[in-house]
């Protein structure tokens, strides 16, 4: 059978979704570049290289700045951004991958971290989870395909359900939101080009982030609880989004109240970072045409889950 799409450029290949991406498309029969700032091939947290690795080709790229990638765009039939932070201080992803729960909470704590221990801003929610998806997505949509490629091109976008507020500031998720409008204008005139934006919940690993396993299974029973409620009784999270509703947020901000993300945290699924790729595989099959928005029950749908007599269970550490 021939590939989805022949070769695939993913942005961020060497982090935790982005590797998983990248080994979803090597195991289908996909040609993948990755670009990163360091440029350093995949490891796992324990500093093994699994051999899918060698077959990737690992470029050194500033997403930033188009000039140090723009030679693969003409070559590659899709684009998959994952780049992203959920604190603008970096450190719990370490703490997060080596299963250190006293760093983790630390990093939670201090939320984005000081400027000053930043850097020049090159960590900020807007730099990292919007700017550089924008630039990407110009980028490619600007670029004159090889004549090998002939099918519609689709950029895909890693973005988030609304799940961690309050514990995680606001600017994340809006970050997240402003990038997919924007995407979603810059394609819209373009034919040849699709948006698809991959919402995921919590993303869990039991070995390479062993700290997201024990929440997982939680979360799961939560909202394998809220699933089982007749639609006529109420749920915390049905209370939480009426409270949400009678008292909306008074911030600038165009969420809606901190409640509903407590409402969705409690009753969205999480899901597995390998099924995360596994949908985003399938979104890149130009007969498939996904578009826009796929949330958790749309890449259940997508990997075949609702096929499948039983639901599949949570990874155990």
């Amino acid at each position: 059978m021939e590939p989805l799409a022949q070769k695939i450029l993913v942005v961020g290949g060497n982090g935790f979704i982005g590797s998983a991406v990248c080994k979803a498309a090597m195991a289908r029969g996909i040609q993948v570049t990755s670009i990163s700032s360091s440029g350093t091939p995949y490891k796992t947290p324990k500093g093994h290289t699994p051999a899918w690795v060698a077959k990737v080709e690992w470029r050194k790229a500033d997403a930033l700045i188009p000039e140090t990638y723009s030679d693969i765009l003409p070559k590659v039939g899709a684009v998959v951004h994952t780049l992203g932070t959920l604190l603008e201080d970096g450190k719990y992803k370490s703490a997060l991958a080596h299963g250190e729960l006293i760093g983790l909470i630390g990093a939670i704590a201090g939320g984005g971290g000081s400027p000053l221990d930043r850097g020049p801003q090159r960590c900020s929610y807007e730099l990292i989870n919007r700017d550089s998806a924008l630039r990407v997505c110009q980028a490619f949509k600007s670029s004159k395909p090889d004549p090998g490629v002939t099918h519609v091109r689709p950029f895909i976008y890693i973005s988030a359900e609304d799940i961690f507020r309050p514990l995680i500031p606001a600017r994340y998720i809006e970050t997240k939101r402003e990038a997919e409008q924007t995407i979603s204008q810059l394609l819209r005139d373009h034919p040849r080009h699709r948006s698809v934006f991959i919402r995921p919940s919590f993303v869990y690993h039991a070995h390479h982030r062993p700290l997201t396993s024990p929440l997982a299974a939680l979360i799961d029973l939560s909202a394998s609880i809220h699933a089982s409620v007749p639609k006529d009784l109420p749920t915390p999270s049905s209370l939480l989004r009426a409270a949400a509703h009678a008292f909306p947020s008074s911030h600038a901000s165009p969420l809606p109240s901190p409640l509903h993300s407590i409402a969705n945290a409690l009753s969205v699924p999480p899901i597995h970072v390998e099924h995360v790729a596994e949908a985003i595989c399938i979104a890149l099959d130009p007969t498939k045409d996904v578009r826009g928005v796929v949330g958790v029950n749309e890449m259940r749908e997508l990997i075949g889950w609702s096929q499948k007599s039983q639901a599949p269970r949570l990874e155990r550490a």
